[in-house]
This record gives structure tokens, sequence and C-alpha cells, in this order.
């Protein structure tokens, strides 16, 4: 009886066993199946559409405010300042009374000037009828011609000291008209620096006041060598227009064009000169002022363009992540230019309207599954120089 409850024991615990065995065998054969049929976790990413638009590229430099012509104001005769007729910063046009100087000793002299040629054209009177005596005399051998000649020599002088005498004249009223110091070109007039009642010399070292031109103006700035080629083909094509933006380039303050490039280039820096010109209509550009300017080499028409942030640099070269229609990722080699830190023109490879990845790009594999998410700032587009790295 002992032996037979024994092996009834062992039996049971056998059957426990195998019923243990059986569960565990089920249970994970249930979870690998469930493991199996869950799938992974889309990987959150921001995307934007590629997009089809023209694209102009800008370079960029600091440039200087000069104003187009600058005068200093002197005298050109010397005498006392009876009048100052501007006033300090005022816009003036070219002609514009700017001060007058004392011109009585000058009207005197013009008028002494006057009286010589008249007194001159008289004496010439009557030399020439004496002249005409001594013509009738010698027909009657009542003169000599040697009398003849030497009145025709009288009458000539006489004729050259009026010449001479108009020759004074016209310096006499020179002088005069140099009395009223006037605007030689139109622009704005600086400090005053001789008040009324002080004596001014043709040879002081300060000047009346400066007259500076801003109307237009120009923008002198420097570009390095190798873009001189660029900026050459684009003035062979027609008008460069140029830019200016203020001081934090963020606004802009002017348009214009691109006036010159210069005969030669800086060795130090390995730099060329260039010029600009600007209406300067409302006067928002002032001389000496420093300005951001964008000169627009070309225009890409109908250029795909991604934001800058969407390029990838691989071994082989440039990719993006693209989101196929069925929310996977692809990993797409193309060929692109950026143009700002905001911006590239996809040259090759991608398509306008194709979603590309513009965060996230590193939780992504080929093939993996993403879900779209609202971006915190929408990325911009802008033109400028293109990025030669």
């Amino acid at each position: 009886m002992t032996g037979q409850k024994s092996r009834g024991i062992y039996i049971g615990a056998g059957i426990a066993v195998a019923c243990v065995a059986a569960a565990v065998v089920f249970w994970r054969h249930g979870s690998t199946q469930s493991a199996k049929a869950a799938p992974p976790p889309s990987v959150p990413v921001v995307v934007t559409k590629a997009a089809q638009q023209d694209v102009p590229i800008y370079y960029d430099a600091l440039g200087t405010v000069a104003a187009l012509n600058t005068v200093a104001i002197r005298a050109q005769v010397n005498g006392q300042i009876v009048s100052v007729d501007f006033r300090q910063g005022q816009d003036v046009h070219k002609g514009d009374v700017l001060a007058r100087i004392d011109p009585a000793p000058f009207q005197a002299a013009f008028d002494q000037a006057v009286a010589k040629k008249s007194e001159d054209e008289a004496q010439l009177i009557d030399n020439e009828k004496d002249l005409a005596r001594f013509k009738t005399l010698v027909i009657r051998n009542a003169e000599t011609q040697q009398n003849v000649d030497a009145q025709q020599a009288k009458v000539d002088q006489a004729k050259s000291t009026i010449d001479a005498d108009q020759a004074a004249i016209e310096a006499a009223r020179t002088q005069l008209d140099y009395a009223t110091i006037t605007a030689p070109i139109g622009g704005v007039v600086g400090f005053r620096q001789v008040d009324v009642g002080n004596i001014i010399h043709t040879n002081d070292i300060n000047p009346l006041t400066v007259l500076t031109q801003i109307k237009p103006c120009t923008v002198i700035f420097t570009l390095p060598q190798s873009d001189l080629a660029p900026v050459r083909e684009a003035m062979l094509r027609g008008t460069v227009p140029v830019l200016a933006f203020d001081q934090d380039n963020k606004e802009q303050i002017a348009e214009g064009k691109l006036l010159l490039i210069d005969n030669q280039i800086d060795q130090n820096t390995s730099t060329i000169r260039l010029k600009a010109e600007f209406p300067n209509t409302d006067e928002r550009l002032w001389p000496g002022a420093f300005v951001h300017i964008h000169i627009l080499i070309a225009t890409h028409k109908d250029a795909v363009t991604v934001p800058a942030v969407a390029l990838q640099r691989g071994p082989d070269g440039f990719y993006v992540w693209v989101i196929k229609p069925d929310d996977t990722a692809e990993q797409r080699p193309i060929e692109a230019q950026p143009v700002s830190e905001d911006l590239a023109i996809a040259t090759k490879g991608l398509d306008a309207g194709e979603r590309v990845v513009v965060d996230g790009q590193s939780r992504l594999d080929v093939g993996t599954r993403v879900a779209i998410r609202a971006p915190t700032t929408p990325p911009t587009a802008e033109g400028q120089r293109p990025d030669k790295s």
C-alpha cells in the first residue's frame, strides 16, 4: 500500500509539472505573437513642403555713404562780409545767394574801367578825324605820307587801348560778381564758420561753409576679389540693383544701382572697391554713415527651395529626409545650393510639393514611420549671398 501511494504522488507531481510547463510555453508564445503584432512607435517630426519660387541671389557688404559732390565755399575776393543769406543745415539750390561781401570797392573799380573806356573811345574818334584830314591833304600834296602813316598808327593804338579797356571792364565786373557768393551746386549747407562783419580772404584756412550734395548720393563698399567675375557679368547684363539697409541690417532704407567697379584690386586685402548711386530723395542716407549693402547678382527662376535646416551633409554630399505618402521616412540625396542661413535651392533630386523634415532628423532611419507635429516657428525664406562653404 505504501508503494502504491508513493507512485501516485509521483505521477500527480509529474502531471502538475507538465501542466505548468505547458502554461509557460503557451504564455511565451502568446507574448511573442503580441510583440510581433504591435507596430513600432512613430517618431515626431516637423515637415514643410518644398516650394517653387524665384530666388534672388545677393552679395552683401558694409559700405560708407558719401556725398555726390562736396564744395568748400570760399571767397574769391577779399572784403568785409555784409550779409549771410543761408541758415545752417538749409537745403539750397544752384545759384542761391549764400553771402555778400561789401561791393563798394569793386563797384568803384568797375565804374573807373567804364569811364576809362569812354575816354579812350573819345580819343579814338579824334585820331580818326585827324587821319581823315591827313589823307585828304596828302592827295593835294599838302601833307607827307609819313605823317599819314604816323596818324594811322595812333588810330590803331587807340583801338588797342579800347580793347584793353573792355578787358579791364570784364575783370572789374567779375570781381564785382565775386562779391556775391552763390551756391555752385544744390545741396545742404553745413556750419557757418565766418560771421557777418568779419573780413574774409581768398586764402583763409577755414571756408565760409561746406556745401554737400546728398540728392543723389553714393555708397562706397568692398567685395572679395572672388566676387569680381559674377559682379562684372551682372553689369554686362544690365542695371544691377543695390539695396541699402540700416546698421542693424534689418530695415531697407534705400534702393539704387551699381555705378562702377574700381579699376584695380587692392593687393593688400584682395578686395575690390565698388560704388553705388542712390536717388536719396527722402535723405535717409547721410554722408559718413555706415550701411549694409545687398547687391543683386542674379535671380534663379522657379527654383525648388527648402529651409536650410532641412539640408543634411553626408559623405557623398547633401541629403534630406523626405516623408512619403504613407508617412514613412526616405533618405534622399540631392544637389543643393545654400543661399542664406534660412534658405537653400535644391537643384537636383527634389520636386516642388514634396515633404521634407526640418526638425527631428536625428531620430529617423529609412522606413521609419513619423508623426507630423506643428512647428514652433515658421521657416523663413529670403535671397542672400550664396554659401560658398
